[in-house]
């Protein structure tokens, strides 16, 4: 593994297994990926298991890259996917955030606990000067997330699916 590659990066936490996305999780991933789900997104739910190999396969070499990372999150204790959280642009001194859970498993802290995790990682891997993460500004429980971590509003990006407010968060240290 060269020092850049983060194949073999892993955050876990209490509850939570989180670790780079790899080929076998597609499945898991395009199952939970709802129209709902992503009504606060900016994509929508690719039309076949085919098309949304086209998306991921185009993670793996950022990955390895070291550009940016796509973590996948499951319960420790039996495996059950989660959801994801990602941090793009590792490089810049403000990497982005983003993050979400499966629709059957929200409102339990697994996005927080994610977001948590990845920041803390992040943070202590690449010294940010701050991460931003933008939210659509009627996703109240994202919103939560980022300010129970310290974010404060910086601005505003104009969306074609809805307003977004985009957050800073300070890095974390442990």
């Amino acid at each position: 593994m060269n020092h850049r590659d983060l194949s073999q990066c892993r955050v876990n936490t209490a509850r939570l297994l989180i670790a780079p996305f790899i080929a076998a999780d597609a499945d898991d991933v395009y199952q939970a990926i709802t129209p709902t789900l992503t009504r606060f997104m900016n994509f929508e739910p690719a039309e076949s298991p085919e098309a949304f190999a086209s998306v991921w396969e185009g993670w793996l070499p950022l990955i390895r890259e070291g550009e940016e990372i796509i973590f996948i999150a499951r319960l420790r204790d039996n495996k059950q996917f989660v959801g994801m959280g990602g941090v793009h642009g590792l490089q810049s001194q403000t990497p982005e955030l983003g993050v979400w859970v499966k629709e059957s498993l929200q409102n339990q802290g697994y996005g927080r606990e994610i977001v948590h995790a990845i920041t803390l990682w992040a943070s202590e891997r690449y010294h940010p000067q701050h991460f931003i993460y933008p939210v659509a500004e009627q996703n109240t429980p994202s919103r939560r997330i980022v300010e129970a971590l310290g974010g404060v509003i910086s601005g505003r990006r104009e969306n074609i699916k809805y307003d977004c407010v985009v957050y800073h968060l300070p890095a974390l240290t442990s």
